[in-house]
């Protein structure tokens, strides 16, 4: 696979902070998995959340039938975080054009995780086969077990947990594509 393409598909699409990651790099972890379970407000209440989403195995086989992955960095103030719908409907809305484009150009497994829960609605339907947005909602690697920080720091990227709302922050999504 030619990565210059695809790179330029990222810049054109306005994504310019990006690296690759060998899939096997990506870490998928119980613990993440566990912590959606047992601390997160949207756990049963997301179609692309938990348990809504495949079990840790069948998320690491997904991860390992890929030969290629790019991280997409985001970095913005954390004060936003009551606002994700509004911060993140461009971005949102420009990776999946970006992925549709990659399919349509020869890449039929490309799929995005996206760097924030969906949000598309203001009561979830709760099941995937009950969406209003099966072409647009997806999970966020950290649904799908991904250990950000780990598969970030490999490849140099930043992550850490912030402290103070005024503090610059990291997200990160997660193009997968052959």
């Amino acid at each position: 696979m030619r990565k210059e393409p695809i790179e330029s598909l990222l810049v054109e699409y306005g994504f310019k902070d990006f690296r690759w990651v060998a899939p096997e790099a990506i870490a998928v972890r119980q613990w993440v998995r566990f912590l959606c379970v047992e601390s997160c407000p949207s756990y049963g209440k997301k179609a692309v959340c938990p348990p809504h989403v495949p079990a840790i195995e069948e998320c690491e086989r997904f991860f390992s039938e890929y030969h290629a992955a790019i991280l997409i960095r985001f970095e913005m103030k954390a004060h936003h975080r009551d606002d994700d719908p509004e911060v993140f409907q461009d971005i949102d809305r420009r990776l999946i054009e970006l992925e549709k484009r990659l399919f349509f150009e020869g890449h039929p497994k490309v799929i995005v995780l996206p760097a924030t829960i969906c949000y598309r609605c203001e009561e979830c339907a709760g099941r995937k086969d009950l969406c209003r947005h099966k072409e647009s909602a997806r999970p966020t690697p950290e649904a799908l077990g991904v250990d950000l920080f780990e598969t970030v720091k490999s490849v140099g990227y930043p992550l850490k947990v912030i402290k103070d709302l005024d503090e610059t922050m990291n997200r990160y999504a997660l193009l997968m594509v052959d």
